[in-house]
């Protein structure tokens, strides 16, 4: 299984930014965010059955993960931006497709993409 991320960059605090990350197969699917001399954090997760989202409370409102199974591509859309927000994002894919659930543990995920930088500046 071969992820790829893109879509980072620089933005200004307030903007958008929409990554995107490349997938082919069933998989459940999630977004996560490692800021320098931090721990990878969870950011938005996405279940293969049903399509249920589940978000950090940090992008709660702003960020929205989505998926589209036809081009086998993952997304994160990200508005109202905060410096907090600075980091390299990854995406994270899991075959078990049975496990409807929050997934948001580096644990619950077996494939990941080589992350994209996002800064967002003040």
């Amino acid at each position: 299984v071969q992820l790829q991320a893109f879509g980072g960059g620089l933005v200004q605090a307030g903007g958008s930014m929409r990554l995107s990350c490349a997938a082919s197969g069933d998989y459940n699917m999630g977004w996560f965010r490692q800021a320098p001399g931090k721990e990878r954090e969870f950011v938005a997760s996405i279940s293969w059955v049903g399509g249920t989202t589940y978000y950090a409370d940090s992008v709660k409102g702003r960020f929205a993960i989505s998926r589209d199974n036809a081009k086998n591509t993952l997304y994160l859309q990200m508005n109202s931006l905060k410096p907090e927000d600075t980091a390299v994002y990854y995406c994270a894919a899991d075959t078990r497709i049975w496990r409807i659930a929050r997934m948001s543990s580096v644990n619950d995920y077996t494939y990941w993409g080589q992350g994209t930088e996002v800064t967002v500046s003040s």
